[in-house]
């Protein structure tokens, strides 16, 4: 197959959630489709005529087993990253350069039990509540760009 020039593709609509825990935790879970130690927060695509805001929840739901949060913040403007080279045509039948992303804050209200990675279609193989200052450090390299906006949006509701 023939894939057009990476920078032609466009960008993958996404949302994406910083969930935190009632002491400013921020929720991470490991990948399980990543060789390395690399942690990210919830994140995932936009269908076609979905409300982002509906699909956060949704992903919530199917990537950590519940979606018991309350909404804190939109950020204003949304992020992009793109895939690095050697994966792009691995990725998303090599349709998308990377993604486009609408990030939300929001609350836990659940408990730690509510929590159940083994949904229907298992993303991650660990999870646990990091604080925020850890987080650059945690996620793959390509994402952090679009972590430090992330955290610079929201941090001011983190205090």
């Amino acid at each position: 197959m023939r894939w057009p020039p990476r920078l032609n593709r466009p960008y993958r609509p996404c949302v994406g959630i910083m969930l935190i825990n009632h002491d400013n935790q921020v929720f991470v879970a490991q990948r399980l489709d990543h060789p390395s130690n690399a942690w990210q927060m919830p994140q995932g695509g936009i269908n076609p005529d979905e409300d982002p805001l509906d699909a956060a929840f949704r992903e919530l739901k199917e990537e950590i087993g519940t979606n018991q949060a309350t909404l804190i913040a939109t950020a204003k403007k949304q992020y992009t990253y793109d895939i690095p080279a050697p994966l792009n045509n691995k990725i998303w039948q090599g349709r998308y350069r990377g993604q486009r992303q609408q990030w939300y804050l929001m609350r836990f209200e659940g408990s730690d039990e509510d929590i159940d990675l083994g949904t229907h279609t298992p993303e991650f193989s660990a999870w646990r509540w990091a604080p925020l200052e850890e987080l650059l450090d945690l996620v793959v390299h390509f994402k952090r760009g679009v972590y430090l906006e992330v955290i610079k949006e929201f941090k001011e509701y983190l205090k």
